[in-house]
């Protein structure tokens, strides 16, 4: 059972680190309003993640995956919200100092929590790894309903430390991201990588 956990974690933490819209997001949000409001995207991450990982447990993940409609319905929301997050973040960008706009407040981008537990719960490609790749790392020595509800909370583990220390890295590069052009070439980035996360959700979406 315990290779089969060191494995799990070893595939799980692997995903993680992959830079993914969550990443972005959390960038976003750390370049508008500083490290208190990312740690608390961040757990809006993962709770979205716990909220996957509870639909899985009692099957439901499962048949959204199957269905074609309503995979089709969260994927293409899923899409737009990353878009809309975009276009949001290039357009309190679109001057010279957005450190000094007023419309680059925390009260202007909305809840950071709110942030991202939307945009992971809007992310149909969870409920596929939930229910795809999640059972074959279960221990086989254990009941499958309690190995998946151990194997729920690795996700969500790995998350918030990878995150967690993401937004630590990015306070301590404070000084060098309050400089406006750096500011400003990051938010710009960040934006541009949501839209195309988004887009790409989009005609991923339509072609299949």
């Amino acid at each position: 059972m315990l290779t089969h956990f060191v494995a799990a974690i070893g595939v799980l933490g692997l995903l993680t680190i992959v830079p993914g819209p969550d990443m972005a997001v959390v960038t976003r949000r750390a370049l508008v309003a500083g490290s208190r409001d990312a740690l608390r995207t961040v757990g809006g991450i993962a709770t979205g993640l716990l909220v996957w990982g509870a639909l899985t447990v009692v099957g439901l993940a499962a048949v959204l995956a199957a269905v074609p409609t309503a995979y089709l319905a969260v994927r293409l929301l899923g899409a737009g919200y990353l878009v809309f997050l975009g276009a949001q973040a290039l357009w309190q960008n679109r001057h010279a100092e957005p450190a000094a706009r007023a419309d680059t407040s925390p009260a202007a981008v909305g809840s950071p929590w709110r942030t991202g537990l939307v945009s992971n719960v809007l992310n149909p490609k969870i409920a596929v790894f939930y229910t795809g790749l999640l059972p074959t790392l279960a221990p086989p020595q254990l009941p499958a309903t309690w190995a998946m509800t151990l194997l729920v909370f690795l996700p969500t583990t790995l998350t918030l430390a990878w995150l967690g220390s993401y937004v630590f890295l990015l306070s301590k590069a404070g000084p060098v991201l309050r400089k406006p052009w750096i500011r400003r070439v990051l938010g710009r980035t960040t934006g541009v990588m949501l839209i195309g996360f988004g887009f790409g959700f989009a005609v991923a979406t339509v072609s299949g």
